[in-house]
């Protein structure tokens, strides 16, 4: 009975999981979308608080993001169950991406997605305009939201930059004399055990590590593969564009050094090409962008066949999700008793307008990007990539299209372009 009645959200979940395209700045905006405008799970003030918070969180905070919205609704089963749906699809598309990628010619393939960068964009077009009319509504938030645009635009590539803007514009918005209100759901319950497992699974991890190594155990490599994505979804503050290069120096770049040469140390290993192909392919699917430990761990493992690569996926992407699982559960009852303080409260107007003015700041950042900094790009390139821009921005604004059916019609009008070669 207590399943029977989430079934609905687990469905939105699931659904939400084949259309989230472009990363966590993206992300919202469909969490805007579905969570918000049609099912009213949570309020956009919300929305706005648990994106802010997660974004101070080491890991993967889209996934943080809907793991809240879980955890307010049905608390810790329920937030347990949308992890797994949520994160099940990208890790299973990328697994089986890794074992595909040894054996055929994926080129033609990866052609028909290449509209999807402007189409995520447009996402969080829609998504900052909706998100404005609600923070954006006196000066000092105008301000805010065009500081946070600014810095965000400038320091998009430093993992810094996001945290450091919410911080600033909770402290700058903190001297008002907003009050305090008295309704609103009483906190979560501090659960320690969140913490102790973390903590336990980290030690545990990396003593195992070091032993299956030192030891030479016969499948050490998958021990020091959960250890090391563990240890990645432990300390990542920045997401995706920080976890792809870490992963990048432990798994092609480390190995080839001349310590772990000399000392002849049988680490993991990727090349270079099979990893850049996998890291561009899983921002133009739907998902959380960590999916990519899925096809690391695949790759990885690549020596054990396509048995270990798929116990290399699996275990990888429990290694990478697990602290960001973990940590947001024990964290945000703390956040709860904390903003019942007015210097707390207080702070959440600002917060609220710099998340606005950082998805502002993601678009045009990504904009540039088509614009300025593609040049191998035509005319004619450009012209379509702001066309499904401007139009994937204009549906779901004015005329409420699904998501799932924009995304459909970006990739059919991708494959019908990859055919024409005098444009693409």
């Amino acid at each position: 009975m207590y399943l029977l009645r989430h079934i609905p959200f687990l469905k939105a979940v699931f659904q939400h999981s084949l259309t989230a395209f472009g990363g966590p700045q993206v992300h919202i905006g469909l969490l805007q979308h579905r969570f918000v405008e049609k099912r009213k799970d949570i309020t956009s003030e919300e929305l706005m608080e648990y994106n802010a918070f997660c974004q101070l969180l080491p890991g993967a905070s889209s996934t943080q993001t809907i793991v809240l919205i879980a955890f307010k609704r049905g608390g810790f089963s329920l937030a347990l169950i949308t992890l797994l749906i949520w994160i099940l699809p990208a890790t299973s598309f990328m697994a089986s991406l890794a074992i595909a990628y040894t054996h055929l010619d994926l080129q033609p393939v990866l052609k028909t997605l290449h509209l999807l960068q402007p189409m995520v964009i447009g996402f969080i077009a829609s998504a900052t305009y909706l998100l404005y009319k609600k923070a954006i509504n006196n000066t000092i938030t105008f301000f805010v939201f065009g500081f946070a645009c600014i810095l965000t635009l400038v320091g998009f590539k430093t993992p810094w930059t996001i945290p450091v803007v919410i911080v600033l514009a909770g402290i700058v918005t903190n001297f008002s004399n907003k009050r305090i209100p008295d309704q609103g759901a009483a906190p979560k319950q501090i659960k320690w055990v969140h913490l102790h497992l973390f903590l336990l699974f980290f030690l545990i991890a990396g003593f195992v590590s070091e032993q299956a190594t030192r030891q030479n155990w016969e499948h050490r490599k998958v021990y020091n593969l959960f250890e090391n994505n563990y240890r990645f979804g432990s300390f990542v503050f920045g997401g995706g564009d920080v976890l792809i290069p870490m992963m990048y120096e432990q798994y092609v770049t480390r190995p080839n050094t001349e310590h772990v040469k000399e000392s002849k140390r049988d680490v993991l290993k990727i090349n270079s090409a099979a990893f850049l192909t996998g890291s561009g392919i899983v921002r133009a699917i739907p998902g959380p962008i960590f999916s990519i430990a899925s096809f690391t761990g695949a790759l990885a493992l690549e020596e054990k066949g396509i048995g270990g690569q798929i116990i290399g996926a699996m275990v990888a992407s429990i290694g990478v999700f697990l602290p960001s699982f973990l940590i947001v559960l024990f964290f945000f009852p703390i956040w709860q008793k904390l903003k019942k303080y007015a210097l707390f409260y207080r702070s959440l107007e600002g917060i609220y307008a710099a998340v606005v003015g950082i998805m502002l700041g993601a678009t045009l950042f990504l904009l540039k990007d088509i614009v300025f900094d593609l040049g191998i790009m035509t005319g004619m390139n450009i012209g379509v990539y702001l066309f499904i821009f401007c139009t994937t921005a204009i549906v779901l604004v004015r005329y409420k299209v699904a998501p799932q059916w924009v995304v459909l019609g970006t990739i059919f009008l991708g494959t019908l372009l990859s055919i024409w070669p005098t444009i693409f």
